[in-house]
């Protein structure tokens, strides 16, 4: 739809992404943090907020809500504490959250895109706080009733607070895919918007080009997949500037994301900011951390996306879009880092993960197919010992139905090698040449396209046991005798 007037406007975007740590408890309470569970399983007097139960940290939320700050660039607040944030809502059971506001665990920070036309950008960070979850509210479960799962209430949160930095719908999604490459690589979270593990609010205005001041925002929460977060922003940008254009005025509402229409629609009235009423959470002391403390998580840190790619096309000579694969997903990664160890063959180890292993590898954190087995089976075709094809369609095969086998024990027994007898193989072209005489006539008239006739029936005849840039060198010298 073609909206009268929209160049003049620019689009600002901040997210709030909320991250589900995990933790195997929640995070003031003993209570189990995983996802699934039938309802209201995963409870106890703390996190039903009883009368007189008092909650306790959970150490291991700290030192992942830090680990994200590291990766974001971020400066950790070594003295932050908790508050009470006060509304009412059916699936808040203590009638508050805790959170934190005036001093949040990290502070400041960036996180680097690059988009499709290669621009890169730095996209700010204003903060990362801890937090806890609220329960699930379900209104599909009764004919009359809305039902209430409190087994979210009390899982740890990280709630990731960008600057309004972003421009485009574009944007938003590289600094989500972003965010979610980081929890992942770090193992805070797994990163899964369908289940709600990684969830999103946009903060989403438009202004006039060149305009000092920005336009009243609206926000549209609960966005369950980075798809749907550029949906809403494209819809939200084409109908404010709409809206503006024919002489209104944009209310500061709470808006729902319909992804079957990919509209907004009104949730709530937020003319002005809601009163939460924060004030420190008398229940837990201040959260003071040290300068030793911080070094340690930084210590044990993996290596992040940025630093192997960096390391991926500047040591190992792999092209950008190699490097961009590769570390898309961690385990891909992981188990990439694990096969260099066994081999210096760095883009045939690349190759294999980018091809015929893919999808073995893709979102998985166990594999099969052992990585000194990968880099035995790279080393047998850089020597000569199998080819490619072989490798791939026999030995590969066979590795990967596991075991504790070398890859050079399973093609000594599949007999895989290639044979080192040129009479073998002369035999082998001699038969080929035989069987196509017409063909070999039409070579010599200079059809050059016949050679990958001779060249399968070969193939065929030795069962793929032969070096192929060897045979077609023979094969050239037989016709052409």
């Amino acid at each position: 739809m073609e909206i009268s007037g929209i160049d003049k406007y620019e689009l600002v975007v901040g997210l709030e992404v909320h991250a589900q740590l995990s933790t195997q408890s929640k995070i003031f309470s003993a209570d189990s943090a995983a996802f699934g569970g039938g309802p209201n399983q995963h409870i106890s007097m703390v996190s039903l907020g009883h009368p007189g139960t008092l909650p306790f940290l959970n150490k291991k939320a700290v030192s992942y809500a830090v680990k994200m700050g590291l990766a974001c660039n971020c400066t950790i607040n070594l003295n932050n504490h908790f508050a009470r944030k006060n509304y009412f809502y059916a699936d808040l059971p203590k009638g508050y959250q805790i959170s934190q506001d005036q001093a949040p665990i990290c502070l400041g920070g960036r996180v680097p895109v690059k988009l499709s036309d290669g621009t890169k950008k730095d996209i700010a960070i204003h903060h990362i706080h801890l937090e806890e979850d609220a329960g699930k509210s379900m209104h599909d479960q009764h004919e009359a009733n809305s039902l209430i799962d409190l087994n979210r209430a009390g899982v740890p949160l990280i709630e990731i607070v960008s600057e309004p930095d972003l421009r485009s719908a574009e944007e938003a999604g590289q600094y989500l895919t972003e965010i979610r490459k980081l929890v992942r690589y770090l193992d805070v979270c797994d990163g899964n918007m369908e289940e709600g593990s990684l969830r999103c609010d946009a903060n989403i205005s438009v202004r006039l080009k060149g305009a000092p001041e920005y336009g009243n925002r609206c926000e549209v929460k609960n966005l369950n997949s980075i798809r749907n977060v550029q949906r809403a922003i494209e819809h939200e940008f084409k109908r404010q500037v709409s809206v503006i254009e024919a002489g209104g005025r944009i209310d500061q509402n709470t808006l729902n994301f319909d992804a079957d229409t990919g509209e907004t629609s009104v949730l709530r009235s937020k003319e002005m900011a809601n009163d939460y009423r924060y004030f420190p959470e008398p229940d837990l002391p201040p959260l003071v951390l040290t300068q030793e403390y911080i070094d340690g998580i930084r210590a044990e840190m993996p290596a992040l996306p940025a630093e192997l790619y960096q390391k991926y096309t500047a040591q190992f000579g792999l092209s950008e879009y190699d490097a961009s694969v590769l570390t898309n997903d961690y385990h891909v990664a992981h188990y990439y880092e694990q096969v260099i160890k066994h081999t210096n063959n760095y883009k045939a180890a690349a190759n294999w993960l980018m091809g015929s292993l893919k999808s073995a590898v893709d979102h998985s954190d166990t594999f099969v197919l052992k990585p000194e087995a990968l880099a035995g089976m790279i080393a047998l075709v850089d020597t000569g010992k199998i080819n490619h094809t072989t490798a791939s369609h026999k030995l590969l095969p066979e590795l990967l139905k596991g075991g504790d086998k070398t890859a050079e024990q399973v093609a000594t027994e599949l007999n895989l090698f290639i044979s080192d007898s040129g009479d073998e193989l002369d035999e082998f072209i001699a038969q080929a040449l035989a069987k196509f005489p017409d063909k070999v006539a039409e070579y010599k008239k200079g059809k050059k396209g016949v050679l990958g006739l001779f060249m399968g029936e070969i193939m065929k005849r030795s069962k793929g046991k032969i070096d192929p840039q060897k045979t077609n060198q023979l094969l050239i010298k037989a016709l052409e005798k």
